[in-house]
């Protein structure tokens, strides 16, 4: 667990930053059904930024590059340092759907050593979860 806790500390401000980008791309794209930071088991030291919209279901491309420049802009190189990379996920997404199911929805929601749908997540920190009706 201290382990968990360093990294939570190191993680501290990149979390208070994008809560500030969620809200901003919320406010210009439109809510967002998941906004997270996921640690996968594989991939030490080294988050993924989990994101799932209907908007960006329309056009991951767009999307993709819309999310990486707000965060680009937003943290310092060392930080950037921090992120793996930045997964689109489907609304219906078979790992969505186990976070519900384990979680609900919510915000600031902290995982600990958690498996969705075969993923195995160290740490987690979900910004914003929020079941959305598909169309």
């Amino acid at each position: 667990m201290k382990e968990i806790e360093e990294i939570k500390k190191e993680i501290e401000t990149i979390i208070e930053k994008l809560e500030v980008y969620e809200g901003t791309m919320e406010k210009e794209k439109g809510p967002f059904t998941l906004f997270g930071l996921f640690l996968r088991d594989d991939a030490p030291k080294k988050f993924d930024l989990v994101v799932s919209a209907d908007w960006i279901d329309r056009n991951k491309e767009e999307s993709l590059k819309y999310i990486v420049n707000m965060v680009q802009k937003g943290l310092s190189k060392e930080e950037l340092m921090k992120l793996s990379r930045v997964v689109l996920m489907n609304e219906r997404s078979p790992f969505l759907e186990a976070i519900f199911k384990a979680i609900g929805g919510g915000r600031d929601i902290q995982l600990y050593n958690d498996n969705f749908y075969g993923a195995e997540i160290k740490y987690g920190y979900i910004i914003q979860l929020q079941r959305r009706r598909i169309k």
